[in-house]
């Protein structure tokens, strides 16, 4: 089977649009001349129905993909938003973003299913009942291998890799069944401009940016570090490349980091930077490590490039120093953690960063 070609004008349907990576993929997707129509929830809009958070040119619809779940409150029953959403806008391609608990090690796992394996069902069960998508990339996680302890090489350690883990059953069980045009994308340990606050790389930036210790585990744990802008490139890869269906994709750089060196790596290049006269110290060690800790979660990126063509560019330093300036340019941080009266996010769409007294690492992957 040929490829696909994002072209001017061709429709493409996205949920979770306003998350960290969402907002860069809708950017993309405009740049490219895409029709992109972003299905948003309720408290994602202001009184006049405007996503302030999303570039001009996109076509917003609110509504919840859970709705019309058999998770959901309805049941299955229920009338499916994201199914009138498809038959109105009638988009070639789908990629499905929306998720809950990327860093909330504390989520129930009754939510976790209802929204991250609900939602994932009410949008193959509607695509099942629509002509004009070709291609869907649903997102998963590279916490769904964890220590790979497991048989059958699926390992998750908390609800929100669990749920991933069976969100993808669900779509592969479409693709078999069905024969959904499904793909699989795993990000790794994604960072990059507008990423929320209390994950890792962002947390540790605006501890060294304001002269706040960094209370962190001991960091011997290694992830695979990825730019965000070469994560949309991957997304974009995988709905254009031939014959994915059905398939699974890592997306990362190929290279294991410990935290702790990318840790000490941003207080370097950020230190000079600083506002402050007081210098934050990182206190390695701090934190005891989660439970069910996973020490190294390597990505198959040769696999990913035979069949996509795709590799990561932005190496880590690069996409440290890219992340450092966007940080510095939306904000001059202070001690108070103060936010200037009428400050705007910047146009990379991150928003300003909020300082607790105590800076607490958080690793988790930002998909």
């Amino acid at each position: 089977m040929s490829g696909y070609e994002l072209k001017e004008g061709t429709r493409v349907l996205l949920t979770g649009a306003t998350g960290f990576i969402g907002r860069r993929l809708t950017q993309a997707l405009l740049e490219q001349g895409c029709d992109v129509i972003a299905l948003v929830l309720p408290d994602e809009v202001d009184a006049g129905g405007v996503c302030r958070c999303l570039p001009q040119g996109v076509r917003v619809v609110v509504g919840d993909v859970t709705n019309g779940s058999p998770l959901a409150d309805g049941g299955p029953g229920a009338s499916s938003a994201i199914l009138r959403v498809l038959e109105a806008a009638q988009p070639t391609f789908v990629f499905h973003l929306a998720a809950v608990g990327t860093a909330d090690t504390g989520l129930p796992m009754a939510e976790a299913c209802r929204v991250n394996v609900g939602g994932m069902i009410a949008l193959l069960e509607a695509i099942r009942r629509t002509e004009t998508v070709q291609r869907v990339v649903v997102i998963g996680t590279s916490y769904e291998y964890g220590a790979r302890r497991a048989d059958d090489g699926l390992d998750p350690f908390n609800p929100y890799s669990a749920s991933k883990v069976a969100a993808w059953a669900f779509a592969r069980a479409a693709y078999n069944a069905w024969g959904l045009p499904v793909v699989s994308v795993r990000p790794f340990q994604v960072y990059g401009p507008g990423q929320r606050r209390e994950a890792l790389v962002p947390a540790a930036i605006a501890a060294v940016l304001q002269g706040q210790d960094f209370h962190m585990t001991q960091g011997e744990q290694q992830r695979d570090f990825v730019y965000v802008d070469d994560v949309v490139r991957g997304l974009l890869a995988a709905m254009q490349a031939p014959d994915m269906e059905g398939r699974v994709v890592d997306v990362g750089s190929g290279k294991l980091h410990r935290i702790i060196d990318v840790v000490e790596r941003v207080w370097e290049l950020a230190s000079t930077d600083r506002r402050t006269g007081s210098a934050g110290r990182i206190v390695a060690g701090a934190l005891s490590y989660r439970p069910g800790e996973v020490f190294a979660i390597p990505a198959d990126v040769a696999r990913t490039y035979q069949l996509t063509g795709w590799r990561a560019h932005v190496s880590l330093d690069e996409g440290l120093r890219m992340t450092i300036r966007s940080y510095q340019m939306s904000r001059d941080p202070d001690l108070s953690g103060r936010r200037e009266r009428g400050e705007q996010s910047d146009e990379d769409g991150m928003k300003s960063i909020e300082m607790a007294p105590r800076v607490r690492e958080r690793d988790a992957s930002a998909d």
